[in-house]
């Protein structure tokens, strides 16, 4: 872990570490291993979002999220089937499911779900930060996974972005900041994430992913996070070439996601 790690983040990671310990107790790596030869395919995370954007489309990464640490219970009637298939219909060209259970109130069941309830590729959102996760991914049909620059060591960044690419499935890897951005770019990703969140103060600005733009080639896709709230946030994002978003809370707080989707998107 990374000098300065926000509090938040440090008590979520030492969760993490806990839970390893616990799950690979319960279900050893060889049984996840078995577990991925029987798994269906994944589904092409980074494709179905390069392939939106070249038909001129706004790729949305929407996120079926049922709580968050800052904000508490997000979306009381919380149905991940339901959720999944109203974002394919809203035009969705990807799904984040937060698995992470004691700061998310998440689960390893609600990606399984929401899966299988439509043809989107999904990725595992939680915080990753030793292989066995992302083998745990996959073995849940995981077609992408997240790794937070601010929780790693360059080197733990390196080792995990292999592992997910050696069992064929992309990652999205997040920044908050330039020192964070330039040790992304050094893995040649195809997807970067901005999150517009400070994690220290917890307060959210769509200038951010605006003052990393410049410092990210043309060949990587930006998915801005957090902060996408109405048409206009989108309207300025795209007018600076930014069409790669992750919406979680604006779509969740809706009685149908995929519909409230459509209204900010279309």
């Amino acid at each position: 872990m990374n000098t300065g790690t926000p509090t938040i983040l440090k008590n979520i990671l030492a969760r993490k570490r806990e839970e390893i310990i616990e799950h690979s107790a319960s279900t050893p790596l060889a049984m996840l291993v078995e577990k991925i030869s029987q798994a269906s395919a994944p589904r092409g995370f980074t494709q179905a979002i390069i392939d939106k954007i070249a038909t001129g489309e706004a790729a949305v990464i929407a996120e079926v999220k049922k709580a968050s640490p800052s904000k508490g219970v997000i979306c009381e009637n919380f149905d991940p089937a339901f959720i999944a298939q109203s974002y394919q219909q809203g035009g969705a060209c990807c799904l984040s499911i937060l698995t992470d259970v004691d700061f998310f109130q998440g689960s390893d069941e609600y990606l399984r779900v929401a899966r299988n309830a439509c043809s989107l590729p999904v990725i595992r959102k939680d915080f990753i930060i030793d292989s066995y996760q992302i083998y745990e991914a996959r073995a849940m049909e995981a077609d992408c996974i997240l790794l937070i620059v601010s929780a790693l060591s360059q080197d733990a960044l390196v080792g995990l972005h292999d592992t997910a690419v050696s069992l064929g499935m992309d990652v999205l890897i997040e920044v908050h900041d330039e020192s964070e951005l330039a040790r992304a770019l050094l893995l040649n990703n195809p997807l970067i994430g901005i999150n517009n969140r400070n994690l220290h103060t917890f307060e959210v600005s769509v200038e951010n992913t605006y003052q990393l733009l410049e410092q990210i080639p043309s060949s990587t896709t930006v998915i801005t996070e957090s902060g996408i709230l109405s048409r206009a946030d989108v309207k300025n994002m795209r007018e600076n070439q930014v069409n790669g978003f992750l919406v979680g809370e604006a779509f969740m707080r809706s009685k149908d996601p995929g519909l409230r989707l459509r209204e900010m998107f279309n």
